[in-house]
This record gives structure tokens, sequence and C-alpha cells, in this order.
């Protein structure tokens, strides 16, 4: 027992060294957006600013176009997640509990497509947006996740294959209940804390996008907020006005923090629920 206390205590202070690393530049962050310009490179750094002043916030939103960049972020991700994660479910739903032929031949080629780097598929996808001239649209950034993505179809198909039994299926069809009404009224509902972990991870990924943004997207109005974020930076770090890039890295963390904040207990829920069959 005390091994196993000793064990214990050695184990919280390497997590609690290893959080410092973590959090310390999440505080310089928020510290330098409440500086003053010729405050930020003091020796001995001031972790709590003197004085505190929210100036850089008003002013991130006064002289860039932050909020055209937080608006169309906010499109891309409502319009994928909305109908990227209906797709994603029902073909995990079609993949773990309907039988057809060529079933596991399918499924293995999707499988097989998240071995592909997205560096291969970069200067086709470009060429064939450019010929359809999507070139500085939102629509290549939401047209290919309309169609689902493998990884959140993998995920829920392993998570029905526990959390839903076939006989539940078997007994709402006995009952007369229609295939569109057994996927919204049945399956739906018990994907649900799945769906919530997996739209949270999203969320994150198409938020904190860059590379997809920054090649589509050339007019300032047009860009999503990392990229104008990274703009900003080119613009302003000549002349060290790091407070305003701060601010602006705040900002856009903000929506990040809220949806974690809100579906973190997804997060357990859809793993121990999954995780209950091996």
């Amino acid at each position: 027992m005390k091994r196993q206390k000793m064990t214990d205590l050695w184990s919280l202070l390497l997590l609690l060294f290893g959080s410092i690393f973590m959090v310390a530049p999440f505080i310089w962050t928020i510290s330098t957006s409440l500086k003053d310009r010729r405050n930020v490179f003091e020796i001995p750094p001031q972790w709590i600013p003197e004085p505190i002043t929210f100036g850089n916030y008003a002013k991130v939103w006064l002289e860039s176009p932050l909020l055209h960049g937080f608006m169309n972020s906010l499109i891309i991700v409502v319009i994928v997640l909305t109908i990227g994660m209906l797709v994603s479910a029902m073909s995990a739903y079609a993949f773990g509990k309907f039988e057809f032929p060529y079933k596991g031949m399918l499924f293995m080629g999707l499988l097989g497509t998240m071995m592909i780097p997205y560096s291969v598929v970069m200067i086709p996808q470009y060429i064939g947006f450019s010929r359809l001239d999507w070139v500085d649209t939102l629509l290549p950034l939401i047209v290919p996740g309309l169609f689902g993505n493998i990884v959140v179809i993998f995920f829920i198909r392993q998570y029905l294959q526990s959390a839903m039994p076939t006989e539940l299926i078997e007994a709402a069809k006995i009952d007369g209940c229609s295939f569109p009404g057994i996927f919204f009224k049945i399956a739906l509902p018990i994907m649900k804390p799945a769906l919530a972990a997996q739209a949270a991870l999203g969320f994150m990924g198409i938020w904190n996008d860059f590379l997809g943004p920054l090649i589509y997207l050339h007019t300032p109005e047009k860009q999503t907020i990392q990229v104008l974020i990274a703009s900003m930076q080119a613009m302003y770090i000549g002349q060290s006005d790091y407070p305003m890039i701060m601010a602006a890295a705040i900002i856009a963390m903000v929506p990040v923090i809220i949806v974690f904040f809100f579906c973190q207990r997804y997060f357990i829920e859809s793993m121990a629920i999954s995780g209950i069959k091996g």
C-alpha cells in the first residue's frame, strides 16, 4: 500500500510538472494581450500586467477584418459539421448494422484512404477547384466535408457495435418502424455521445485549420480567422505589436474552449461505452 501511494505521488508530481509547460504559454498569451506594447519585453517578465489594458481587444476588432474571419470560420464549421456529421452517422449505421455485398471491402477501402497524406492530393484538388472557379471562395473548404469523415465513421461504427444491439433493430422492425424511423428515432439518439465527442474534435480541427484556407482564400474579407491572425503577425511583427496579435489569438481560442467545456463529458461517456467490448 505504501509503495502504491509513492507511485501515485510521483505520478502526480510528474503530471503537475508537465502541466506547467502546457499552461505557461497560454497564461503568457493572456498576459501579453493585456499589456501595453512597450511592456512586452520587460526583464524580468511581468506575468501580471501593470497596468492592465483591454484596449488591444477593441483595437484588433477595429483595425483588422477579424470579424469577417470569425464569421467565415463559423460558416464553414456550422455547415460542415451539420451535414457532414449526419452523413457520417448514416454511413456508420449502414456499415455497422446492415449486410450488403462487398461491405468489408468497401469499408477497408475507406480506411485505406486515411493513409493518404494531404500533400499527395493537395495539388490535384487545387487544380480541380480552380477549374470549377471555386478558388477564393469558401466552397473548397465546405464541399469535401459534406460527404462525411472516415475517422468519424469508424469511431461511430465501433460505438454502435457496443451500444446498440441488433435485437433492438429487429424489435423495431417487428413493431412496424421503417428504416429511416429506426435511424432517426433509435440509432441517432444512441449515437449522441459519440457524435458530440466527434463534433467537438471536428470543430477544433476545422476552426484551427490553416493550410486549406491559406491555399484557397486570398481576399482578406474571405479568409478564416487563423489565416487572418497569421497575416496580422506578418503585418505587425516589425512594429512589435504583440499585444494586438495575442488579443486576436485569445479571441480565436474562445469558441474552442467553450465547445470543449460543454462536450467534455461526452468524450468520457463515448469512450467508456465503446470500450466495453474492447
